[in-house]
């Protein structure tokens, strides 16, 4: 496990290199406020690869959220260009956009995000659901992601009745329902404790293992050295190496 260094994430790579899943190019995000005008990102260039494992770190402000809401097309750049599996997002009506969010991408977030009034089984249908996938297949499809992330002996239970591990398990299985693209972490671990923490880390390994693309925010060293390959955000920019962090 080790850092990357600015502009290691596009090189090194021969011929027969694994198909691009994120492409950043001079991605940069500015927000405005009547006259004043804050850069967020300030030209980053990033490429994760089908199957990579990479965690992004960065200190509060550092534009690590940022990020994660421009990889999860919860948000657009201003300038540069943002590509998803060769995709340029910049050019998807809201409509794609939505559709994307929805298929290609499976978030899974430091709160959960899970409905209470409902099992664990119907809270892992509920993608599914919105993609208009039929009743029988969706709870099938459930069934077997919850059974992939060792819960299927908890399909009837509601958020309430599971662990704070257990129910990150279940917005894991949320995320993988759909067959998505990639998994986009942001915090995963942040409300757990250490041992639901190894779990959820675990399973994410698992998943990485199989083939899975993950890309994880946190702000935790010990969690990002999980992955294959650290970025570190500051500033609005990839820095240079893990001494930057």
């Amino acid at each position: 496990m080790s850092g990357i260094r600015a502009g290691a994430v596009l090189d090194e790579r021969g011929t027969g290199s694994p198909e691009a899943v994120i492409e950043l190019i001079d991605a940069r995000k500015t927000y405005r406020t009547g006259d004043i005008e804050f850069e967020a990102l300030r030209g980053i260039d990033l490429r994760v690869d089908e199957g990579e494992y990479l965690a992004i770190m960065g200190p509060s402000g550092s534009g690590k959220s940022t990020l994660m809401n421009i990889l999860g097309c919860l948000d657009v750049l201003t300038s540069g260009a943002y590509r998803l599996g060769g995709d340029d997002v910049a050019e998807l009506s809201e409509t794609t956009l939505a559709q994307v969010r929805n298929r290609r991408i499976g978030f899974v977030f430091q709160q959960f995000h899970l409905l209470p009034s409902l099992s664990s089984l119907r809270n892992v249908e509920l993608p599914l659901v919105y993609a208009g996938v039929g009743k029988e297949e969706r709870r099938d499809r459930a069934i077997a992601a919850l059974t992939r992330v060792g819960l299927g002996d908890r399909l009837s239970n509601r958020p309430s009745e599971l662990s704070g591990g257990q129910q990150q398990r279940v917005a894991v299985a949320r995320a993988l329902v759909g067959d998505p693209t990639m998994i986009l972490a942001d915090e995963p671990t942040g409300n757990l404790d250490s041992k639901s923490t190894d779990d959820v880390l675990g399973l994410f390994d698992e998943l990485n293992d199989a083939g899975r693309t993950i890309v994880l925010i946190t702000h935790e060293l010990e969690v990002a050295e999980r992955a294959g390959r650290i970025a570190f955000v500051r500033d609005g920019r990839i820095a240079e190496g893990e001494a930057a962090a």
